[in-house]
């Protein structure tokens, strides 16, 4: 049980955790998970914003062979529950519960109400074990998804990837755009960021999975201010050798290295210029 935002490896040790006496036990991995975050709705100023999207989330859990995820939605209703009334209702409606793995500081319910020693008082009662997962380190530091955002708003995506077990994406559907772009003879593939962390502005190499096949590319982060004053963010990314059309699908963009700052230029032909260099320079890296 765990909001899990960023599935990174501390989270999935704690899934281990359950997938490892659900073997011994003979018995089903359920991971319980809550959308929004909680923070969203009890107190959204310090609300963070989010590594992944709920999509990305679930299939970074099943990934790991769960195999079910409960997805509570917190709504103020939901907010208002205590720790305690939330298992014993788990336990009424999902049947017998033979352990639960969480974090070793992990609070849930109302006022923060629910943590390990209401779960182990209510194992007792109900026939369940806790397991208390202690954090994982990398060297000196805690793996949390505190420490992953952090790593991400400061464009270190090497130790991004080191914290997540795997490299940094993001997955989306495929919005209509302006066609400026293709306007430029670079037709890009415009994803909604809204609500999520992310890297510092620039341009990427990155690589595109569409379905069963994947594509270099580069991507385009920020406000364009060549093109538009408006300052409105743009995720934009520009499949390198690809012939299709992309709206409604959708795709995960995996970053690989930065390979410039975003800047503004003397106008179009000069950015269209800058474009072609960034595109080679990202089918360089990527090959």
């Amino acid at each position: 049980m765990g909001m899990f935002d960023g599935v990174h490896l501390g989270h999935q040790h704690v899934i281990r955790s359950a997938l490892l006496d659900a073997a011994t036990y003979g018995a089903r991995t359920t991971v319980i998970t809550f959308d929004p975050h909680p923070l969203a709705v009890v107190n959204p100023e310090r609300a963070p914003l989010l590594l992944q999207t709920l999509t990305q989330r679930l299939r970074a859990i099943a990934t790991l062979g769960a195999d079910a995820v409960l997805v509570n939605q917190f709504t103020p209703d939901f907010a208002t529950r205590t720790g305690e009334d939330f298992i014993r209702g788990l336990q009424r409606e999902a049947g017998p519960i033979r352990s639960f793995s969480v974090g070793h500081g992990f609070h849930f319910g109302f006022q923060r109400s629910g943590n390990v020693p209401l779960l182990r008082s209510l194992g007792a009662e109900l026939g369940f074990t806790t397991n208390a997962c202690a954090p994982v380190s990398i060297g000196e530091e805690r793996v949390s998804s505190s420490l992953v955002r952090q790593s991400l708003r400061a464009g270190d995506l090497k130790r991004v990837a080191e914290l997540l077990g795997r490299p940094y994406s993001f997955a989306g559907v495929v919005q209509h755009g302006d066609q400026l772009g293709r306007q430029l003879g670079f037709p890009t593939a415009n994803l909604d960021v809204r609500g999520l962390e992310l890297p510092p502005f620039g341009v990427y190499a990155t690589r595109v999975r569409v379905g069963a096949q994947t594509f270099p590319a580069a991507l385009n982060l920020g406000v364009r201010p060549t093109i538009r004053s408006d300052r409105e963010l743009r995720f934009e990314v520009h499949l390198i050798d690809f012939d299709g059309d992309l709206y409604g699908q959708e795709i995960e963009v995996v970053f690989v290295a930065k390979l410039r700052d975003e800047k503004k230029f003397s106008g179009p032909d000069a950015l269209k210029v800058q474009i072609a260099k960034d595109v080679v320079a990202a089918r360089s890296l990527l090959s």
